[in-house]
This record gives C-alpha cells, structure tokens and sequence, in this order.
C-alpha cells in the first residue's frame, strides 16, 4: 500500500468518525463502530509513520507492516 493510499484511506475512516460524532445519540452498536475506527486510524497512522521512517532512513518503505491494534495501544514511545 503506497502512501497516498493509506491517506485517503485515514481520510474515508476520519470523515465516517466526524459524521457519527455530529449525531445527537448514538446507539451501541454506533459506540462500538466508532470504538473500531480509532483502532483502525490508530493502525493506518502507525503504518504511515513506520513508512516514513525507514524511507527517512534509506531503507524501503515496502517493508512497513501494519501491527495490530494491541501492540498500538500498548506503545510508548
């Protein structure tokens, strides 16, 4: 996946996120879609960032891989 890709795909995800946030009451099952978005934002950002640091460091940003969302949540850095 190139770079452009993974922005428009953040695009698509930010811009579901905004139009379920400007409802007044969402349902359970709305919660938990929203829950699943941050997740996948928080993944394709990650993917993102990991791209950009290895073409920073010559290196081939092909060789990025999307880590799931525990390792992400857990990350401190």
């Amino acid at each position: 996946m190139e770079d452009n890709q993974i922005l428009n795909h953040i695009k698509s995800l930010t811009e579901n996120e905004e139009k379920l946030w400007s409802k007044e009451n969402l349902s359970d099952e709305e919660v938990k879609k929203l829950h699943q978005m941050k997740l996948e934002l928080d993944q394709y950002w990650d993917l993102l960032r990991q791209r950009r640091a290895l073409r920073n460091a010559g290196e081939n940003p092909n060789q990025a891989e999307a880590r799931d969302s525990d390792t992400i949540e857990n990350y401190e850095g």
